[in-house]
């Protein structure tokens, strides 16, 4: 049976396989491919996935590239291939005094990833400044434009993490002309306030960069997905009583409700430097599990499912994966996984 190493395409280093692997470079290629009569699963840059074990599917690895810049008298318009690294893209704008993205610098993954989870960071959410769309339907083959408002985008979420049909192969951005420093966040806001006003966006980019290092460890070095829960979001009577209890909480608005900080939670259950196996919380940021010494899934898994549970049992706040779960042959979730373990 012809397999694929997966090693060195998840950011945790997981020794998985994918029975087959396809490395999609083109729009032809892809369409020659489609419609797919196996399970298929779309891989960017394997930042945000945990494969539980081996795949026993088609592994379409986005490897399209491409950017194109147009303006007009406000705007800036991008289209960008999905399979461009996300990070690159956005210092690529930065250097050329183009702002919008900055904010979300050193986010790992793919730009066809990012509408997915609608990746955010420090205030500005990719929902903000995505126009469209542009994916093919792998059973169909039907090529689709969502409009920004189709991608039906919450937080950390959209039509695609529902639809799990879509290969993303293009998005399109809108970038005001005008632009202004989001810097509403907390250490961004102190930094702009040192500064002054006459920040360009490359500037607001590498004090990002500088914060996520200083916070998150590099991926390259200690195998990890990143933020591995999102941050809940509770009612705002919930969130009053939690206060009363715990005042130094950090909470912030979310529209009508109040999000909590995952990472403030985990940390008050004395979990970091919590091991499972060879996982650990991070000693720096509870958020992050990571890969400490040749971890299996099934460490990471257990590890997971340990941090929920005392979290849960301090705070009766359920934390939710911001992870995906890949199984046998597609998606699963924590719950379903564990009950494999």
């Amino acid at each position: 049976m012809p397999c694929h190493s997966l090693r060195d395409l998840n950011t945790l280093q997981l020794e998985v396989n994918a029975q087959h692997y396809v490395a999609i470079t083109s729009l032809r290629q892809l369409r020659e491919l489609l419609p797919c009569s196996e399970p298929t699963l779309i891989l960017g840059g394997g930042s945000n996935v945990l494969f539980t074990q081996d795949y026993e599917g088609m592994l379409l690895h986005n490897q399209l590239r491409g950017i194109e810049i147009t303006e007009c008298e406000d705007y800036y318009h991008l289209s960008v291939a999905g399979g461009e690294n996300w990070h690159d893209l956005v210092i690529y704008c930065a250097e050329q005094g183009i702002g919008g993205l900055e904010n979300l610098a050193l986010i790992p993954g793919t730009v066809g990833a990012a509408p997915v989870q609608n990746i955010g960071a420090y205030g500005v959410e990719l929902s903000d400044v995505c126009r469209a769309v542009e994916a093919f339907s792998l059973t169909s083959a039907e090529r689709k434009t969502f409009s920004s408002e189709q991608c039906q985008f919450g937080y950390r979420d959209s039509v695609f993490k529902v639809e799990r049909d879509w290969f993303i192969s293009r998005v399109d951005f809108k970038l005001a002309k005008h632009w202004r420093p989001q810097l509403g966040y907390g250490e961004l806001q102190r930094w702009g306030q040192q500064l002054g006003l006459d920040l360009k966006p490359l500037d607001v980019a590498k004090q990002v960069i500088a914060i996520r290092q200083s916070k998150l460890p590099n991926p390259k070095v200690t195998p990890n997905v990143g933020s591995f829960f999102k941050n809940p979001v509770v009612d705002k009577a919930i969130a009053s009583a939690l206060l009363s209890q715990y005042p130094t909480m950090p909470s912030y608005p979310a529209g009508t409700q109040t999000k909590l900080a995952a990472g403030w939670l985990i940390d008050q259950v004395g979990l970091k430097g919590f091991t499972v196996g060879g996982a650990a919380v991070h000693q720096r940021q509870a958020l992050v599990l990571i890969n400490q010494f040749q971890a299996t899934a099934t460490d990471i898994v257990q590890l997971a499912h340990i941090v929920r549970n005392k979290v849960e049992q301090q705070f009766n706040v359920r934390l939710e994966p911001e992870v995906n779960f890949i199984a046998q042959l597609g998606y699963s979730n924590l719950d379903e996984v564990l009950s494999d373990v």
